[in-house]
Parts: C-alpha cells; structure tokens; sequence
C-alpha cells in the first residue's frame, strides 16, 4: 500500500483555543462577553476558511515594483495581488481598527478588537502590520489631530468601516543609519510661507508603500517632528516620492517593503514643532502592542496545526499525540503559548483603560513599562516557538510547499520590528528610571497572587521570591544596569506571566471553568522555573568572551 503523509488541519480558531475562550470569560463582564463571544466565533470560522485563502493567495504573488510606464516616464507603481486588497477591504469591514476608537464597549473595546487580531493575524499574510501602523497613527492623530481639519478628516479615514473610505498608514522612520538611534534622523523637513512643509530624505525601510498616508520624522531647525505625508495626488500619483526598490526580505513576503526618497514631499505637522520623538511614541506604544499580540498568535497556530498533525500522523505503531516525549513538547509550546496569550490581553486590558481614562496613575506606569516587556518577550517567544513547531513535522516542516516554513520566516520580525530585544530592554530601564513604574509593577503581581488556593502555594512562592529579586536588584552603575537590562526585562515577564497564570487558575478553579484543570496545570508549570534568575557575567567575562584570540600566543 502506497503511503501518504497526512496534511494538518484547522478548525475554527476560536471555538479550538481553550486558553483564549477562558480568559475572555474572567476578563469580560457578562454583558460585554455576552456580545464579543458570538462576533470572535464567527472571525475564527473566517480565519480557518476564506482568509486562510486570501493570505495563501497573497504570498503566492508577491507584490511587485513598476518603475516606469511602456512610454518611459517614471511611475513607481507598487502592484500588490488581488488578494491583498482583499485583505484591505475585510480589515475595514470587520473594525479590526475601528472597533478601539468606536469604544461601543467602553475601555473592553481594546479587547474585543485586540483578541480579534490575535485570530486575524495568521491568517492575514501579515496584513496585520499595516493595520498597526494605520492603528498607531490614529492614535496620534486623535491627540494631535483634532484641531486640524486635514488631520481629523485622515482619521476618520483610517478608523472607517467602509472599504472605499478606509485607509491605511506607515511609518517612516528607519533611515540608512538605522532605525533604533532616531537622532540620526537625515530626512530635512523645509517650511514654506503657506504653512506647509517638504520634507527631502531617503527612508531605507517602510513597510505601507501602498498606503495613503504616513506619519515620518523630519528635521526642523528646533529639532525632530513628526509629519503626515499623503502619498498620493487625486489622480493616484506619488507627490515627491521616488520608489528606488522593493526590499528582499526572509519572511512577509506578501507585503510591499520599500526603500523610498522623499524629494519635496508634501508633509503637514503633527503635534509641537521639535517634539517628534515624543509625539511618534504614542503610535510606538500601539504598534508594539500589536506586535506582541502577533507573536502569542502566531505560537497559537503553529500549536494549532502540530496539535492536529500528531493526532494524524503514526509512527512506531501509534500516533505521535500518544508519545510521551512528543506529547511533553507539545504541552510545552501549549505553555508559552498562554503565557504569551495572559501577557498580551492584560496589556490590552491596561490599554483599553488609559485610553478611555479609567486607568490609575499606577495602571499607567504599570502599562508604560509592560508595553516593551511584552513586545520583546513575546518575539523572543514567538521564534523559539516556530522553530519548535517545524520540528514537530519533522522534514516536512522544512518544506516550503507545506506552508509551515512561513510561520518561522514570519515570526522572525517580531523581534526586530518596533525595536529589537536590546533597545526594549534599555526602554525598560529608562521608564522605570522616569516613572518609578517598577514598584507598582511588583505590588500589582503580588496582589493577583494572594487569593491562590493551598493547592498553588508553591506556584505563588515561586513569584513572590522572583517579585522580592526584582526589588532587591542593584546593578552598580549605569553600564552594569545596561549589560544585565536584557535578563532583568525577560525576569519581569516571565514573573508577571506566573502571576497571570495563577490568577487566572485561582479564578478558573473557584468558578468551575471548564479549562479549570489546564489552567491549573499551566500556572504550576510556568512557576515551576526560575522565573528571575541571578545575573552571572561579569565585566571580566564579558571581555574575555569578546577578545579576538590571538593564536601566535
């Protein structure tokens, strides 16, 4: 008999995510739960049907650059497929944006539209990445904006439901000398006697080409701003934008990467002259939540799709999901993937309150500093995660036609985009050196742990002894502090992760959930580690890992 090794399959993504169906349940009220649940079934059938297809259709045609037309004159079209528009119109019509500023449930709309993204974005072809920047910029635009007709009509455009008036945005800020160090910004933004200004400069990576606007840093003489360009003239021609290429990139293939020179480009201000960096945070903080929401579902479907496959797949004379080393390493991506899930819609739970002005002044702080925790854990996550879900297929994980190799291509970026692992990991010192944001970070932890039952006591042990090495951390001087920010963020993830994960068990256990057994599973699991170990390297180690080795001694 000839042999065929079975494909995975994938059934609605919502109703087949126990950890995101129970933690909706605590988070929400009732009313508000009432009326999330049957929208977020409905989505997760699309994800597992028509947008599974769209997305395969969109990175099967790649966009493509048109420099010039047949007659010679330059038109820099950027041609994307059909199924990329597509993606366009369903993100309009279903509020993937629109739902946070509509605010129909209140500070819960950031959950319902976040929760919403996290089953839209393995399906999208990471369509997910301009609807975050488009997100972020209204986010500025609303705080900034409102007093400005231009810039309140360009909201209303990026937070409509309607395809033919919804537009997306970018965001222009990585220039030759990087993207992280924005004092290097190059791009010159002139002021004209009319009010407006032309901004001149080579952005080296931005990933909405095709959208109609974008929100770029220039250099005024009081220092960097923030400015809206719109792309295009009525008759869809760029205005003072040069498109020098398409970038090669390992992942997102489906979405159009440009390098662009701006040679007088129309741009109107955003926010306070010389403020730039400040007002462009704003949108950050919305992005790199997006991001973070990215990678806890990107694990999820990886997990999704190995899950199936080893119930399918036979080897030494039963199916994979029966082997005890194969089911452990499932049940440790399971892990992850709820602790990424916890994280990520308590930030959007923090988000959805500071928005709407319900947040304390130390839901704030708490909100400031998690924001970069999450996204650099998380894509630290995401990546370990996808590695190990390709190699639950074995040699089919490692063939493109599969599909699978795409969720590692595209989980990659998630630790670059928004700021690496390092810059976070600084950002992190920096808002607990501003805002004092750590202690209220801690006393919110301890406080989700102290109604854990006799049966969890020593997971709440585990987070209070990581909670009292957190407070007692102090690194000599601002170098140690820098070499040891990395561990120190990772530490506080990991420890508000246990802390998540035992409230949710606590809670969980107390109502009679029916992912009450996992759940309780899960938080002894994760607390079962060293959730903030010790630093270890040393200045001197350091050095001597660094020095080039001189062999002729």
């Amino acid at each position: 008999m000839t042999f065929f090794q079975p494909p995975p399959s994938l059934g609605n993504t919502f109703t087949g995510d126990a950890a995101l169906r129970s933690q909706l349940r605590r988070l929400l009220p009732a009313d508000v739960h009432e009326r999330v649940e049957p929208d977020l079934e409905r989505f997760g059938a699309r994800a597992a049907g028509d947008l599974l297809a769209l997305a395969d259709a969109a990175e099967a045609e790649p966009p493509r650059h048109v420099p010039y037309d047949a007659w010679g004159r330059r038109v820099d079209r950027i041609e994307t497929s059909e199924a990329w528009r597509a993606l366009d119109r369903v993100s309009a019509e279903e509020g993937l944006v629109a739902i946070a500023y509509e605010r129909a449930l209140g500070s819960w709309s950031r959950v319902h539209q976040l929760a919403k993204l996290y089953l839209f974005h393995p399906s999208s072809a990471t369509y997910s990445c301009p609807l975050a920047m488009t997100d972020g910029a209204a986010r500025c635009l609303a705080r900034h904006g409102a007093h400005d007709a231009e810039l309140a009509d360009s909201y209303a455009h990026l937070t409509s439901r309607d395809p033919a008036r919804f537009w997306t945005s970018g965001q222009w800020m990585t220039e030759r000398t990087g993207g992280s160090d924005v004092s290097r910004t190059s791009t010159v933004a002139v002021s004209l006697d009319d009010g407006t200004w032309r901004l001149h400069g080579v952005k080296w990576f931005t990933s909405a080409t095709t959208a109609q606007m974008a929100l770029a840093l220039g250099r005024t003489d009081a220092g960097l701003s923030l400015f809206q360009v719109r792309l295009r003239d009525a008759d869809g021609a760029l205005r003072g934008i040069r498109v020098e290429r398409l970038k090669e990139k390992l992942g997102t293939r489906a979405l159009p990467t440009a390098e662009l020179t701006l040679d007088g480009a129309p741009a109107r201000l955003v926010g306070e002259i010389g403020r730039g960096v400040r007002t462009v945070a704003e949108m950050l903080n919305v992005t790199r939540v997006y991001n973070a929401v990215c990678a806890a579902a990107g694990m999820r479907r990886g997990l999704m799709l190995a899950r199936d496959y080893a119930t399918r797949r036979e080897a030494f004379g039963r199916p994979l999901i029966d082997q005890p080393l194969h089911a452990a390493t499932l049940a440790d991506l399971e892990l992850e993937a709820r602790g990424a899930l916890a994280l990520v819609l308590h930030v959007a739970a923090l988000l959805g309150r500071e928005e709407c002005g319900d947040a304390t002044g130390d839901e704030r702080a708490v909100l400031r500093l998690l924001t970069p925790v999450a996204k650099l854990l998380t894509g630290r996550q995401a990546v370990a995660a996808a590695s190990e879900t390709l190699e639950a297929f074995g040699g089919a994980g490692y063939v493109e036609d599969t599909g699978l190799p795409r969720l590692l291509r595209d989980a990659q970026v998630l630790a670059i985009w928004e700021g690496t692992t390092n810059v976070l990991s600084l950002d992190v010192l920096r808002a607990i050196e501003r805002d004092g944001s750590l202690a209220a970070l801690l006393a919110d932890a301890t406080r989700r742990v102290q109604a854990a039952p006799d049966a969890l006591s020593d997971a709440a042990t585990s987070v209070g002894a990581a909670v009292d090495a957190l407070a007692a951390a102090r690194p000599a001087d601002r170098d140690d502090a820098e070499r040891g920010a990395r561990a120190f963020a990772m530490s506080l993830g990991r420890t508000v992760i246990g802390a998540l994960l035992l409230e949710h068990a606590t809670w969980a256990t107390r109502v009679g959930d029916v992912d009450a057994a996992a759940a309780t599973a899960a938080a002894r699991r994760w607390c079962a580690r060293d959730l903030a170990p010790r630093p270890h390297a040393t200045d001197h180690d350091i050095v001597a890992l660094l020095r080039e080795c001189d062999v002729t001694h």
